[in-house]
């Protein structure tokens, strides 16, 4: 049986690739300090003898008995929300979390997986973006914490590759949704969703014109999973190539819930990308893959979930 150490594992991403694994076969460990994952997201599998669970910031050393064949590092805040509120960590974990995790990958000679993301583009010049793009990002901006951060880590694990010879992977994940978001975690469909559910105004940044392309999180974790079992050591987008703007989600989701919500539009962000659209050439071509999930599907879904927690 093979062995995954999933960090991070305990957050909205972490908890479905950790059931994925679980459905593959692993053994499953997941290592998470709780700072925006949540038990409830994991509790479905603990009655699984191949799964468990540790309380544990990952930028100490990590240590893990016995055999590991694989290590996904996710351990990073993810929203916005999370990593204004919380930038010295989001730095560390990108920076001191990726180092501990690419040296236990090492010493158990594991494979390591990188959880990237699009914001490595920042507002970018380059539409669709494609993997070789190497972005505009505002280094001292209030979002430069987070895009440095999976800029710095995705140049550590290219240098594990090069000089220890780690077999490692990097990921660069687009706008993802489903079941498992946080209702508060800021991002545009949990804000969308639970504004329409309870009747408020939908807040739209803007004039809703910046586009996003969101992809179901069951094909993101397909993707991821492909990825892993790939030879492919370079950056990929795994991300929903359709592309739409902030005002059309907002309006559709209005339209799903039923909801007398209007929409109401603030200021946007600072240094808010005003375009999002992954080039999965490369994921189709390499991986044999590409979303199977439509919009509709998804979001209905979502707001069922949502629902269940309002």
């Amino acid at each position: 049986m093979k062995t995954s150490v999933v960090t991070g594992g305990a957050g909205f991403l972490g908890s479905h690739l950790s059931e994925r694994l679980l459905n593959e076969g692993h053994r499953v460990v997941v290592l998470d300090n709780l700072i925006t994952g949540s038990v409830e997201n994991i509790q479905h599998l603990f009655a699984n003898p191949n799964f468990s669970f540790v309380q544990y910031d990952v930028t100490n050393y990590i240590h893990v008995p016995g055999q590991v064949e694989y290590v996904w590092h996710f351990a990073s805040p993810a929203s916005p929300i999370d990593y204004l509120k919380l930038p010295i960590q989001t730095l560390k974990v990108g920076s001191l979390g990726t180092h501990k995790a690419l040296g236990f990958t090492k010493a158990k000679n594991a494979r390591f997986l990188i959880a990237s993301t699009s914001e490595c583009y920042g507002d970018p010049e380059v539409h669709p973006q494609v993997e070789e793009y190497w972005g505009n990002v505002n280094p001292v901006g209030p979002r430069g914490v987070y895009d440095e951060a999976k800029r710095f880590a995705e140049a550590m694990t290219m240098a594990y590759h090069r000089f220890h010879g780690v077999q490692t992977r990097i990921v660069r994940i687009f706008n993802t949704y489903g079941e498992r978001m946080r209702i508060e975690d800021g991002r545009a469909i949990p804000a969308f969703v639970s504004q329409a559910l309870r009747g408020e105004d939908v807040t739209v940044f803007g004039d809703g014109s910046q586009t996003r392309s969101v992809c179901y999180v069951s094909d993101l974790i397909d993707g991821i999973y492909r990825l892993m079992m790939s030879d492919y050591v370079m950056p990929m987008n795994i991300g929903n190539p359709e592309e739409l703007t902030m005002l059309q989600l907002a309006q559709e989701i209005i339209a799903l819930t039923n909801s007398k919500s209007r929409i109401i539009h603030k200021e946007l962000p600072v240094d808010d990308p005003k375009v999002r659209q992954p080039d999965i050439t490369k994921a189709r071509t390499i991986l044999g893959w590409e979303p199977r999930v439509s919009r509709s599907q998804g979001l209905d879904r979502t707001v069922a979930y949502f629902k269940s927690k309002l």
